[in-house]
């Protein structure tokens, strides 16, 4: 099976839009970019197309190459924004954790704060789930697999896939092996049940280090000859049951849960319920 994103992200954003109409006003979602790569422009085209499908209003601030922390700060602490993003990775110079620091908490629909990410981690009531982890969730589901008591191997350790990716499989019952590259034996990868990949590295994963009927979540993204590669070699999906292509698989589903947490967040904050029409 291979997963349509697009379908997935359709179904998502029709019941935020749905949401969002039924408060007093647009939300408006600042995305910060500062030195964006090809792939960052490719998700911010993605990311101003979905805001509108979901009712919501994006705010691009495109910082100057020259731009210091200070600068990012400055532009994240400005009034008139209901959630804020910062398009990662930021550049060599940066304090990216003082930048992801300064996201007040009830904006911070990507979770990138430690405190959001904090709650996220001890699974605390109302929590919001990053994006990239809550796409995971909602892809599972949608193919029908149950993670509980299945061996999940995640490669990659990073604050936006591997980290919440492997404290959410815990959370909910599965047997969880974290791999980093250069530093463990991908032959592991034999063993597992379930795959979820967000090293950034083109073809990383190839059809002969898989076990017949895995579960291949591909969330990595990196550039290769002019196009977004994922982490898994295509062919993978002749083994997988359950494969996600790159583009078009996780990459639109966690755009799509990043604008529910927008909505979520917008509810929160107070904005109230459209009086309904008489």
């Amino acid at each position: 099976m291979i997963v349509d994103g697009k379908k997935i992200t359709k179904d998502i954003l029709k019941q935020v839009r749905a949401e969002v109409g039924q408060l007093s006003r647009t939300p408006v979602v600042r995305a910060i970019v500062l030195a964006p790569s090809a792939a960052t422009e490719s998700y911010l085209r993605i990311k101003e197309r979905r805001a509108r499908e979901a009712g919501m209003h994006l705010e691009l601030v495109r910082m100057e190459n020259d731009a210091t922390t200070e600068d990012l700060i400055a532009k994240i602490q400005l009034p008139g924004a209901d959630s804020v993003i910062v398009q990662l990775p930021l550049p060599p110079g940066i304090d990216t954790k003082r930048v992801l620091e300064a996201i007040p908490l009830e904006k911070d629909a990507d979770v990138l704060s430690v405190a959001a990410h904090d709650l996220f981690e001890k699974a605390y009531p109302g929590a919001l789930l990053p994006p990239v982890l809550a796409a995971v969730k909602q892809i599972l589901e949608h193919a029908k697999v149950n993670p509980n008591g299945k061996k999940v191997i995640v490669i990659g350790n990073g604050w936006l896939v591997g980290a919440p990716s492997a404290a959410w499989f815990r959370q909910v019952g599965a047997e969880v092996t974290v791999l980093t590259l250069g530093a463990s034996d991908l032959g592991l990868l034999k063993n597992a049940d379930i795959i979820v990949s967000g090293a950034g590295s083109p073809g990383l994963i190839r059809p002969e280090m898989l076990s017949s009927g895995v579960v291949l979540i591909d969330a990595g993204t990196s550039e290769s000859g002019g196009s977004i590669v994922g982490d898994a070699d295509p062919a993978c999906a002749h083994i997988a049951s359950v494969f996600t292509p790159v583009p078009g698989g996780v990459g639109p589903v966690a755009v799509a849960c990043l604008f529910r947490n927008v909505a979520i967040l917008a509810q929160r904050a107070g904005l109230q319920t459209a009086p309904k029409a008489v």
